[in-house]
Parts: structure tokens; sequence; C-alpha cells
């Protein structure tokens, strides 16, 4: 079946390849910031009544994600999406950011990245929510690569449950820790998570994806996985759709009617 777009007509598309540094790092210079800003879509109509958030790759900006929300506002039309540079500036590329340093060198540099990156990103997640009206059960997010470890640590351990958490690309750090993940909403639930990898990733590779998938069972955590047969460190139109429908239903979105 050809992939299609989220209007149901297919339109052939280039994949969307996000911007990532291989994992050599080089002393940063500049200190990390600690409040967030990045690119933003407003809704199509209204006042905001979800909130989706995009956590980009290693190397990357904000930018390299907002334009997937073009995409999901014809099923998420009342949905506000930002997407926010990452703290520091990327060792490996200039003009890119990190949310924290790799060297592929140290075992632990990963979770003592998310950890530490984590307060930031709260914080930013708490002050879009309360400029939206809005509380957790209407965020979701969505992240690539670094940004998929991002999503899942901090999306995990938010005192309320997110709607749904979304990683392209990435893996879950930090097993070893999941009775952290004690984020759940108001049901008692936790956050549904939805992971999408390409078979031929050549920056992580695939087996993260069920590795990731077998812990977050092993926690309770409902997961649901898409494989992009042939796909390497990247997101293809077939992944977009998965996506932005699993974002849909989490959020209880009526969809369009062609």
């Amino acid at each position: 079946m050809r992939p299609e777009t989220l209007d149901g007509r297919f339109r052939p598309t280039p994949r969307l390849t996000p911007r990532f540094a291989r994992f050599t790092q080089t002393p940063m210079t500049t200190p990390p910031q600690t409040t967030l800003t990045g690119p933003r879509l407003a809704p199509r109509s209204g006042a905001p009544k979800q909130l989706v958030v995009f956590l980009h790759g290693y190397g990357a900006d904000g930018r390299d994600l907002i334009d997937i929300g073009k995409q999901w506002q014809r099923i998420l039309p009342e949905a506000a999406f930002v997407s926010p540079h990452a703290p520091e500036p990327c060792g490996m590329a200039p003009t890119g950011r990190q949310w924290f340093p790799l060297t592929m060198r140290d075992p632990h540099e990963r979770w003592r990245g998310v950890t530490q990156a984590q307060p930031t990103l709260d914080a930013f997640l708490d002050a879009e929510l309360e400029a939206a009206g809005l509380d957790d059960s209407k965020l979701a997010l969505v992240g690539f690569s670094q940004g998929t470890m991002m999503a899942l640590h901090v999306g995990l351990r938010r005192r309320r449950a997110p709607a749904a958490l979304l990683g392209f690309s990435g893996e879950l750090v930090g097993p070893e820790h999941m009775a952290q993940a004690t984020a759940r909403n108001a049901k008692g639930e936790a956050p549904p998570v939805l992971l999408i990898h390409g078979t031929k990733d050549e920056v992580i590779p695939f087996d993260a994806l069920f590795d990731s998938a077998e812990h977050l069972a092993k926690a309770d955590i409902p997961t649901q996985w898409h494989i992009s047969a042939g796909l390497g460190h990247s997101i293809d139109q077939a992944g977009l759709v998965h996506g932005g429908l699993f974002l849909a239903k989490a959020f209880g979105v009526r969809l369009p009617t062609r």
C-alpha cells in the first residue's frame, strides 16, 4: 500500500531526514541556556486545546521538526505546536544544539545527560502549558533520536502523565531506573507510547526499538511500534501518518471525513 498524507490523498514527498551530527564531542565553550525558545505553530482556529512539543535530535535545532506540525494540522486543527532549541550548543555541529553531550565513550553519559536536562525541559513544558491554559492531559511529546530519549525520560516522570509519547529513531535510556517512571493520568494510567524506527538506521540500531519496548512493557507502559522497512536514521511518510493518527487517538480527536 502506498503511504498517504493525512487528508487521504497520496502525494509523493521526499523522506524527512532530520539533521544529526555524528557522536564526536568537542569541548563546549558556550554555557547552556536555562530558558528554551524555538519556532511554533498556532492552532488553525481559536485557542489551543492540545499542545504538541517536538524534541529534535543531536546537532539539529527546533527548526528541524516544526514542519511536521504543518502536516498534522489537518487532523489536529486545534493543537499548538512548538519545537524548542535544545539548551546546549552542539560540540560537533557549531550551529546545532544538543540536549546533552555525546562521546560514545562513556557508558553512563546518556543517563547522566537525560537526568541533567530534565529540569530545564520540565520548566519549559510547565510554562507552555500554563500559557495555553492546558494541563498534561492535553500534552504530547514527539522526539527524534536524542529527542526521543528526552521525550521518554521526561514524559514518564511528569507529575501527571502526558496524553502521548511518540519517538522516532531513538531509545529508552536507563531501563534499570524504570521504577522512577511514575507519571499517571487522573485514571491512574501510564501514558501511551509509540516507537517508530527504520530497519537500516545507521546511528541508533534498529534493535533499540524492541529493547525499549520490552522494558516499557515490563513497567506496564502501554507501547506500540511501527517498523519502517529499509529506512535509515530518518522519518518517512508512513511514519508521519502513523504518528499523527496515534496523537489524534490519544487526544480523543475525531478524524476529518474525506
